[in-house]
């Protein structure tokens, strides 16, 4: 993990790497300004004003003697201050270049690693899917994704310009006095041992909070996705609680690591200051005994804190570090799960065919067999009902239709072709599902019909909507067409929910038609128009009925019954009503129900 982690994060760097090389270049710069201006003080104060030996390098010292002189400088001192302006301004130019450079940089790679997740979770298995949490994989993709893009933004420079201020600092301050030098580090390596241990800390705490948060966003998104459950249930003070729970525990976690961020830097903050003040007093007493000089303890005074700050950084540099890794942890988590496999000699064949599954064995988890050895044949261009009890595998045969799961054992064929040869992507264009609970977006109904197809044509949304049985409705709402639906459908009833499902499963050019208990929201009346628009509609097109309405699977031209994954009848409608199996028994229980709901409503008529 830890060296894809930073295979990883090379690649995103190099990508970047002449803004971050422009970057690394201005810093050294503001570094070495940084450390001139101090010696410009040091030598006015000693040289210019005492005439005590020079510090500045020969060709300087000729620059000035080819203007007038030491004495020349004495008396024009304002020539002093124009350099000192000079410098902070060429240290501002390349502060701000630099700024600029690593925020363009750390931008990039967070554009970078948004797209790269995105794209990556699009093609996961849906295996992975069905386990994952939204609310985690949304933090993962945003939060932590931050957390990367502020490290390379504002904290990867940082540690060149701590490594090169300490060692500046030590390289010059040990020429001038090497007893004061040591002197002045007597806190060092306190203050790097308490980085180290504050490092470790971070790194666990950060991981705690960054998982409190990710389960704290799972709680918020699948609350809010199931809204009207909560209120149909009258769930509101049970949820309010649940989320009070996780948000606590991400409040505690946080804190924390806020607390530890505040000892660190009171603490840091106290040694370094004591370490200042121990260095003051130190070069006081060596200049009152004419050891040293005035401009020599101008340096120290201003190195010692280019010595320390930067150490006392590192545990912010390092705890970013941390963060930034624990979250680099976290993105690569997903990156390096394995995409559904490129099939790059799949085949792409039309699947206007019968479809076979012949001795198949499937199960999701090991021990625990959902088909088994299920045979059938599905004759190309008829309607298939097919019937069982909830956990039967009646979804399983669609999934594994549509290949988002394989069989351990056995085959499925299409057109005689072993549905493992076909491209999955060309296979799922060419079937179409619609589901229970149909997914709508949060736009127009013309919008959420048409988004199948680029460019639709008015004519072809118009028949979509038609043969499913909903242009009424579309018609009789607000702003007809244009009417906005909420988020998921939430202002749709169930049924006009998959009415425009279906007809968005519709306007597609698809070989099979699966309906996974899509009907089951609609009335029988709406359901019977539906079908006959279908079979008009589609006479070559293979369409596969799941339902537990008997109305609904009547008119099929086979009807499977399963159960605990097998097929235990198969046959017309007519012929299943005899055969005194489970379908006959569900046959006569709806019809003594409908009977009973008849008598009852004549009943009231009379009345």
């Amino acid at each position: 993990m830890h060296s894809r982690k930073l295979h990883l994060m090379g690649k995103l760097i190099l990508k970047n790497k002449w803004f971050f090389l422009v970057a690394l270049v201005c810093t050294v710069m503001t570094v070495i300004i940084d450390f001139i201006t101090p010696i410009v003080l040091a030598e006015t104060l000693d040289y210019y004003l005492q005439g005590k030996p020079s510090r500045m390098p020969g060709f300087i010292n000729a620059w000035v003697d080819s203007i007038g002189g030491r004495e020349f400088m004495a008396r024009n001192l304002w020539i002093v201050g124009l350099v000192l302006v000079g410098l902070n301004l060429i240290s501002g130019v390349f502060s701000f270049t630099k700024s600029r450079t690593q925020s363009i940089a750390g931008e990039n790679v967070s554009l970078t690693l948004r797209e790269r997740l995105y794209s990556h979770i699009q093609k996961l298995p849906f295996a992975y899917h069905v386990k994952a949490e939204t609310g985690d994989l949304v933090q993962r993709c945003t939060s932590d994704v931050e957390t990367v893009r502020r490290f390379l933004a504002m904290q990867m420079m940082a540690v060149v310009n701590a490594i090169m201020m300490i060692a500046f600092a030590l390289v010059y301050l040990f020429g001038e006095s090497v007893k004061i030098t040591l002197i002045s580090m007597i806190m060092v390596p306190g203050l790097f041992l308490f980085a180290y241990l504050f490092f470790k800390l971070v790194i666990k705490n950060f991981r705690l909070s960054d998982e409190a948060e990710g389960k704290m966003s799972a709680v918020l998104q699948e609350n809010l996705t199931g809204v009207r459950v909560v209120r149909a249930f009258g769930q509101q003070e049970y949820e309010v609680e649940k989320f009070e729970k996780v948000s606590a525990d991400y409040r505690v976690k946080t804190f924390k690591l806020c607390k530890l961020l505040a000892v660190y830097w009171a603490t840091s903050d106290a040694l370094s200051m004591f370490q200042s003040m121990l260095t003051l007093l130190t070069c006081v007493f060596f200049a009152i005994r004419g050891d040293i000089t005035i401009g020599t303890l101008t340096i120290f005074t201003s190195y010692i804190w280019k010595l320390l700050n930067p150490i006392r950084q590192l545990g912010r540099i390092l705890s970013d570090a941390g963060k930034s890794s624990v979250a680099m942890g976290r993105i690569d988590e997903i990156l390096s799960t394995p995409t559904e496999p490129e099939e790059p000699g799949a085949l792409k064949p039309s699947l206007k065919g019968d479809i076979v599954f012949d001795h198949v064995n499937f199960h999701y988890d090991e021990g625990r067999e959902v088909l088994k050895d299920m045979s059938f044949v599905i004759p190309a261009g008829k309607t298939v009902a097919i019937l069982g009890a909830t956990g039967s595998g009646k979804s399983s045969v669609v999934h594994l239709i549509q290949r988002l799961f394989e069989p351990q054992e056995g085959e499925i064929r299409i057109g005689g072709t072993p549905i493992n040869k076909i491209d999955r992507y060309h296979l799922r264009s060419r079937v179409g599902l619609v589901l229970q609970e149909p997914f709508l977006y949060s736009k127009t109904l013309k919008e959420n019909v048409g988004i199948a197809v680029k460019d639709a044509s008015e004519e072809a949304i118009d028949r979509a909507v038609t043969d499913a049985a909903a242009k009424q409705f579309i018609l009789e709402s607000d702003k007809g067409f244009d009417t906005v639906v909420g988020e998921r459908g939430v202002t749709l009833s169930g049924g006009q929910k998959q009415r425009v499902a279906i007809a968005r499963t519709l306007m597609k050019d698809n070989d099979i038609l699966i309906f996974d208990d899509s009907l089951s929201a609609v009335d029988t009346e709406t359901d019977a128009q539906i079908r006959a628009a279908l079979k008009k509609r589609s006479q070559d097109t293979t369409t596969i009925i799941i339902s537990h309405r008997i109305v609904t699977l009547s008119q099929a031209d086979l009807v499977l019954v399963m159960e605990d994954g097998r097929i235990s009848e198969q046959g017309t409608h007519e012929e299943l009503i005899h055969s005194g199996g489970l379908y006959s028994k569900i046959f006569n229980i709806q019809s003594a129900l409908e009977e009973e709901f008849k008598e009852e409503k004549n009943s009231h008529a009379t009345v």
